[in-house]
């Protein structure tokens, strides 16, 4: 499936979420796609987008981790079915995959500020923040992956390789 529809269905699935730890299993599925989504434009985008997309999928599997390590403290739980991202299958638009990602890891942090200031969970609590952390370190890589691109565009634009 390709990386904009797998986006959007993250974002629909988070609006869904109602229940906290439904919330937080969104934010690691967040990951995982970003962990996809790096991983794959870092075999297949252009070369000089590699080295950042690679830290995208490498911070999307820290993201991932994340909520892995808490269920192993026995403070939640990792979800029990496979990562949306594993049906990825092609990023046919790098941009609109990366401007929906950048949408989709500001829409969880959102609603893991919410979690977080609801709970009186202190192990919830300090998941979210956790991942609050994760999304925002992906999020500036994705930042970092769309400026790259904007500088590429412009300098072929103008005739410059």
């Amino acid at each position: 499936m390709d990386a904009v529809r797998l986006i959007a269905a993250g974002r629909h699935a988070l609006a869904q979420s109602g229940a906290a730890w439904d919330i937080v299993g969104e934010a690691w599925q967040a990951q995982a796609l970003a962990q996809g989504i790096g991983s794959w434009l870092a075999v297949t985008g252009p070369p000089e987008l590699r080295s950042e997309a690679r830290g995208l999928g490498e911070a999307g599997g820290r993201g991932c981790g994340v909520l892995d390590r808490a269920a192993l403290r026995g403070e939640g739980y990792a979800p029990d079915l496979p990562p949306r991202a594993a049906q990825l299958t092609e990023v046919t638009d790098a941009r609109q995959a990366l401007l929906g990602l950048q949408a989709l890891l500001g829409e969880v942090g959102i609603a893991l500020v919410g979690v977080a200031c609801g709970t009186d969970d202190e192990g919830l609590y300090w998941q979210c923040i956790e991942s609050i952390d994760a999304a925002d370190e992906s999020s500036d890589r994705v930042r970092a992956i769309l400026r790259r691109m904007t500088v590429r565009e412009r300098g072929s634009a103008s005739g410059v390789a």
